[in-house]
């Protein structure tokens, strides 16, 4: 079981991840969507195709674009369609 932890509280906990480019990606229905704040951030991956961002806001604080999906991901990638990542001091456990 993975999950995903940023300031003492688990954000993310799944069996069905998928591995990415050394992030851990967790299916939308893992993540517990009261701490994502959308983010007008916007990236590109020449093979994973455009990223989306979120914020994580708990207990007051926030960490900007610390979670990053692939609404449409390139056809190599379409295995992390419908996934979230997390980074920026996020922990995540395996």
């Amino acid at each position: 079981m993975a999950k995903a932890v940023w300031n003492g509280v688990v954000i993310a906990e799944s069996d069905k991840i998928q591995e990415v480019d050394d992030y851990v990606y967790f299916p939308e229905s893992s993540v517990k969507r009261e701490y994502l704040r959308p983010s007008s951030t916007v990236s590109t991956c020449p093979w994973k195709g455009q990223a989306r961002y979120y914020s994580l806001m708990i207990d007051g604080q926030e960490n900007q674009d610390a979670a990053f999906y692939y609404p449409n991901p390139k056809p190599i990638a379409r295995r992390i369609k419908g996934h979230i990542a997390f980074w920026r001091g996020v922990e995540v456990e395996k």
